[in-house]
């Protein structure tokens, strides 16, 4: 009985188990479902069933970068609750993940579950599996960015917010680089820009802001001649507000992040230039469960 990829990813979803155990089960139980969550359960894999039911919207967002390899990476690990996050075998568990994903570079989180861990015999699948059972929560690998070359990260309130910046630079070395990176970042932690500069903006996201801003100006009475020259000066305080190097310098207001960037160039003797971003916000679009306990209590009671 054949099995396909969608039948893995159920049975994945299933047990919480990782893709190539819920593949190989499959095979030996010729493609039947049941059959292959028995074999999991009978090798201690799918102990983890019912908790991979479970929302895992907590955990933590890392930074990890190897000064030696110049790679950085930012990775997400969901848990359940806030205080599963704080403890230290998840912590240890999560900086696992970012070394591995340092040393393989895999493309995507399925890639990486597949990988064998940095200083394990055990692939991350198979390392999430023991953790899920050991620790006793669901646990999630959600999502990672890796950046080579001059890197700056920040970790904001003890990983509720990550972020990664790459730069082309050939003054990474010199002293005030790092300041100024970390600066960089803490930028796009706190204003959270959506792009980089004003020509990565979607011109159909443009074409939308522009509608919205020629309406405004329509609904305050303005002529729709007026209306269209307003938008135009309108449209720079949409770009000063969404892309990084046109936003105002959190430190400084008198700057702007391109302007700061360029002195600090200046001052280096070197050339600076940011070429992307990743900003990780924890739990961020995860649907939490809202635990309604006056019902619970009510339903108990009949």
């Amino acid at each position: 009985m054949a099995f396909t990829a969608q039948d893995v990813k159920t049975l994945r979803e299933i047990t919480g188990c990782g893709m190539m155990e819920c593949k190989k089960a499959l095979t030996e139980a010729d493609g039947d479902q049941d059959k292959a969550i028995e074999l999991l359960r009978e090798r201690g894999l799918a102990a983890a069933a019912k908790k991979a039911s479970r929302i895992a919207a907590e955990g933590v967002v890392k930074a990890y970068v190897d000064e030696a390899k110049k790679v950085g990476v930012v990775i997400e690990v969901n848990a359940e609750t806030d205080f599963v996050a704080k403890n230290a075998e998840f912590q240890a568990f999560v900086d696992t993940c970012a070394k591995t994903v340092v040393e393989a570079n895999p493309a995507d989180v399925d890639a990486l579950n597949a990988c064998k861990a940095v200083g394990s015999e055990m692939t991350i699948s198979e390392l999430t599996t023991e953790k899920i059972q050991t620790i006793g929560e669901n646990i999630k690998i959600r999502r990672f960015a890796r950046y080579e070359g001059a890197v700056a990260t920040y970790i904001h309130a003890g990983g509720s917010i990550g972020v990664m910046v790459k730069f082309d630079t050939d003054v990474a070395d010199k002293e005030g680089f790092a300041e100024y990176g970390k600066d960089v970042a803490m930028q796009v932690a706190a204003a959270n820009p959506s792009y980089l500069t004003e020509a990565e903006v979607p011109a159909e996201v443009l074409e939308k802001e522009k509608e919205i801003l020629k309406v405004q100006a329509i609904n305050e009475g303005k002529p729709e001649a007026i209306a269209e020259k307003m938008v135009q000066g309108r449209i720079k305080k949409f770009y000063k507000e969404n892309c990084l190097i046109d936003q105002e310098f959190i430190k400084d207001g008198d700057q702007t992040i391109k302007s700061y960037t360029d002195a600090k160039a200046k001052e280096l003797g070197g050339k600076i230039e940011i070429v992307s971003f990743v900003r990780f916000e924890k739990g961020e679009g995860i649907e939490k469960r809202a635990d309604d306990f006056a019902s619970e209590v009510a339903s108990m009671m009949k």
